[in-house]
């Protein structure tokens, strides 16, 4: 029996860096935004479907590596992420990760991608899909508190998706919202660096907090926060990292992904561990209400979460058919005889 090409089905979609930046250009940044949102509320209306469990973590003093599984009964995912908030010091990523996703009748891989990118997109479109259900009528600000890599996506995902005209940035590193509003500039919003998170605050409707370092921090303080306000708070996402001072918490209605991670990870962390929150997929469904009036301080509480990777998994996987944006990857033994794996090996010798 002699060894034959790969089969179709032992080729496996690979979406490179490259390849993903390039489909984010032909799609457009904010149409790419908006498909995922969509992505995304889908996948959260059927949330019942899927398995669900906190991510895997493994922490060190330097950061956290995390895989991320989930399936919905069909397809498998899984994302690996890493959290290292010095990495810019040495020029690296703080964050970086790749995903996949698996058929679950065979368990063949169906796809691989670079999420690094895919991740920045995926969480700008899950806070900007949230900030629609809960923020203020008419909030046309937002208050970008940490202006890193996130930064920028978040914004556009706000523009694209909450109609959010102008975005005011604060980072204490002023060479951050320097780089922010750069990038910024031309896309359609009024852009305004503040010299403080107070100065940065005014008169927004949505306030954004993501910064990157690992400790209980106090980005906002409880007599920055007035009535009426939505806080996306993204950047308290591992155990001993938070933003916001628990005052605020206290007086805020809190939105979460999973509750059982977001205790463990999320700005409740801070709380008794059985504060009241509610969970997005139940405001999507319409099983328990989002903004019920116009002084009412919502809290989204996001620390990211599996089936979100695997919505924008499945997002990309529908956009690379029948495009040239991706490599097939010789990534499985695919033996004429599938009991015959040594032979395979065998007739390869040189």
């Amino acid at each position: 029996m002699t060894n034959s090409a790969p089969s179709d089905k032992a080729l496996v979609p690979f979406v490179s860096v490259d390849h993903m930046m390039r489909l984010i250009h032909h799609i457009g940044v904010e149409d790419m935004l908006r498909g995922l949102a969509d992505y995304i509320e889908a996948d959260f209306r059927r949330w019942q479907l899927f398995d669900k469990t906190p991510r895997v973590a493994s922490h060190s003093a330097e950061g956290v590596i995390e895989l991320m599984p989930t399936s919905d009964g069909e397809v498998y995912g899984f994302k690996y992420v890493n959290g290292h908030p010095k990495n810019t010091a040495d020029g690296l990523q703080t964050v970086t990760a790749f995903g996949l996703l698996a058929d679950v009748a065979s368990g063949y891989p169906v796809l691989l991608s670079e999420m690094t990118i895919l991740t920045a997109l995926r969480t700008a479109a899950t806070s900007a899909l949230v900030a629609r259900l809960l923020a203020p009528e008419n909030a046309t600000t937002m208050a970008m508190i940490g202006n890193g890599a996130q930064s920028e996506f978040q914004s556009l995902a706000m523009k694209a998706i909450c109609g959010i005209t102008e975005v005011r940035l604060f980072d204490t590193d002023p060479a951050a919202t320097q780089k922010c509003a750069r990038n910024l500039e031309g896309l359609g919003l009024k852009v305004v660096a503040c010299p403080s998170p107070e100065d940065a605050i005014l008169g927004a409707g949505i306030i954004t907090t993501c910064t990157a370092d690992k400790q209980y921090a106090r980005i906002l303080t409880d007599n920055m926060i007035g009535a009426g306000v939505h806080i996306n708070a993204i950047g308290g996402d591992c155990p001993g990292k938070t933003e916001l001072a628990p005052g605020i918490l206290e007086r805020s209605d809190i939105f979460v992904e999973y509750p059982e991670q977001t205790r463990i990870e999320g700005e409740i962390q801070q709380l008794a561990p059985d504060h009241p929150v509610t969970e997005i997929w139940q405001v999507l469904t319409g099983q328990a209400p989002g903004r019920t009036s116009q002084r009412q301080i919502t809290v989204f509480d996001s620390v990211g979460f599996a089936i979100e990777d695997f919505s924008a998994l499945r997002y990309v996987r529908d956009q690379i058919r029948k495009t040239p944006l991706c490599h097939m990857l010789d990534m499985l033994a695919d033996p004429d005889d599938p009991r015959d794996l040594f032979g395979m090996l065998q007739r390869a010798r040189p």
